[in-house]
């Protein structure tokens, strides 16, 4: 794993192996190191500058909920951003009706989870495990966010019934990603190629805005 003439360990990326272009790592694979656990934050550590450099870390601020901002046309979230509020703290005062200024840093936490878990297809039991709620406790939150949200929701059965159509869907640089399970009588099936439909139009996107193209 060491190279023998430089001495460090280099992963290798690749822009061509998902559909949706997104760039993977391998041998070793750099971009997935564990970070809410020990062994994980030992290993990140272990990455240092040479002398006279340094590591910059930079990410884009909740930019999957900012592209499905400009997918879905939704107003609720275009003025949500257009007025530089938190978009998670917004969402926890609606989902758990409380003023913006009384959301508390679980419940903050909580509509992150939501947010990110339902612009990709989660389902209520798949958000009730992660909140480690009831499911109809769940099934609410979702009603309540699509509720304040409606055209991320009208986006979602778009894509799912044009992808239902085709059996494929597009990225914006005209990538496709084929589902055969689009349209099988396996409920989990049909669900998975479902989710996979929504999430490579965002990823897609995400893809192009990190290589800077």
């Amino acid at each position: 794993m060491i190279n023998p003439k430089t001495g460090r360990v280099h992963t290798s990326y690749h822009q061509a192996v998902t559909a949706t272009g997104r760039l993977s790592s391998t041998d070793p694979n750099l971009q997935n190191i564990p970070v809410r656990n020990e062994e994980g934050r030992r290993i990140r550590q272990a990455f240092i500058a040479p002398e006279d450099y340094v590591i910059v870390s930079a990410d884009y601020s909740q930019i999957e909920l900012r592209i499905m901002a400009h997918l879905s046309r939704d107003k609720g979230l275009l003025t949500a951003f257009a007025e530089g509020k938190d978009i998670h703290r917004a969402t926890a005062a609606e989902v758990f009706g409380l003023p913006l200024d009384s959301v508390s840093s679980e419940q903050r936490r909580s509509a992150k989870a939501i947010n990110f878990g339902l612009i990709y297809g989660m389902s209520a039991f798949g958000l009730a495990r992660q909140l480690n709620i009831p499911r109809k406790e769940a099934q609410k939150y979702m009603d309540l966010y699509f509720e304040r949200y409606p055209g991320v929701l009208e986006y979602m059965e778009r894509t799912r019934a044009q992808a239902k159509e085709q059996g494929y869907v597009e990225t914006l640089d005209g990538r496709r990603l084929y589902l055969p399970d689009i349209k099988s009588s396996n409920g989990a099936r049909r669900a998975g190629a479902e989710r996979a439909a929504i999430n490579a139009r965002c990823r897609g996107r995400l893809r192009i805005l990190s290589s800077g193209r």
